[in-house]
């Protein structure tokens, strides 16, 4: 299925404006550091909570002072789940690397029915990077991965990916105003079960656009355009997920949600309510939205 009822959500204890990632992440606006972490959490705990207001299940795991890791809100960067395989992936700075804490591995081996593990993070040794989900939009339905190349996101690993997982890899280039390549898919792209929300006019080459909207044709899903001046508010970074009754949501933070244009909205609700919160700390510092904090679980609970 595209969408799951169940969403790993890590609570943050030491965010902050992260220097390392900072490099290649435009979406980060340094000098935004009053009381991060604290704002963070309110706006952590809120999202959380307005979730669960809509019967979405969210599994909650608290984060640790140590090792630092500035960014681990953000676990679907580092791991996927797939039925009962779950995939590790290899981050590019190395305070993000550390968000792979074994223990917390060994505790959702633990938790749920994994039988299969596909880490990728040795290409860390080599340069080479992918950033699960963010790096990826995936057609879970079509076994479609979505990618824009980026420091981020390398080819060969994209590749190793969709062989292991069966996947195919459809590849573009994505670059913001200033021609610098956007750094993960998911802040311009989003993939729901009948539709997808795309910046087009950010993929400058012409054949790579209609290849990807022929591409997302043949899926039959329809085409929701965005502009670039909405990326920049987050408009990409969304997330559709299902509740305990079966219904499909629409999940993005309120600043994306207001730039939105009234025609987008109503061709969105066509197909879904949409759940906004205002998440503007962890944006600005962080570089990410509610797509990012939310990592998808497709793998049953253990009966213990």
């Amino acid at each position: 299925m595209q969408s799951t009822a169940h969403i790993l959500m890590i609570q943050p204890v030491n965010f902050s404006f992260n220097t390392e990632t900072a490099v290649n992440n435009a979406f980060q606006v340094e000098g935004k550091m009053d009381n991060a972490q604290q704002k963070a959490l309110e706006e952590f705990e809120n999202f959380v909570f307005t979730l669960r207001m809509h019967n979405v299940d969210v599994t909650i795991i608290k984060d640790t002072p140590f090792p630092y890791t500035p960014d681990s809100i953000f676990p679907n960067n580092w791991i996927s789940f797939h039925g009962h395989t779950i995939c590790l992936y290899p981050m590019y700075t190395n305070n993000r690397r550390l968000e792979r804490k074994p223990e917390l591995i060994e505790m959702l081996k633990h938790k749920y029915n994994i039988e299969r593990i596909i880490d990728l993070t040795h290409y860390e040794e080599k340069n080479k990077f992918l950033e699960g989900t963010g790096s990826m939009v995936l057609d879970r339905d079509n076994r479609i991965a979505y990618a824009c190349l980026s420091p981020r996101t390398d080819i060969a690993v994209l590749d190793d990916f969709c062989r292991q997982m069966s996947y195919l890899p459809v590849v573009f280039t994505a670059t913001d105003e200033n021609n610098t390549p956007i750094y993960h898919t998911n802040v311009m792209m989003c993939v729901a079960d009948r539709y997808v929300v795309v910046c087009l006019e950010s993929i400058k080459n012409k054949k790579q656009a209609d290849d990807l909207k022929s591409t997302i044709s043949m899926t039959g899903k329809e085409i929701i355009a965005i502009k670039f001046s909405q990326v920049k508010h987050f408009a990409g970074n969304m997330l559709q997920v299902q509740n305990t009754k079966g219904e499909q949501l629409l999940v993005m933070s309120s600043q994306a949600y207001h730039s939105l244009t009234k025609a987008q909205i109503k061709k969105i609700e066509k197909f879904n309510p949409v759940i906004h919160v205002p998440l503007t700390t962890i944006e600005t510092n962080g570089g990410g939205s509610a797509r990012c904090m939310m990592a998808e679980i497709f793998t049953d609970r253990n009966h213990v």
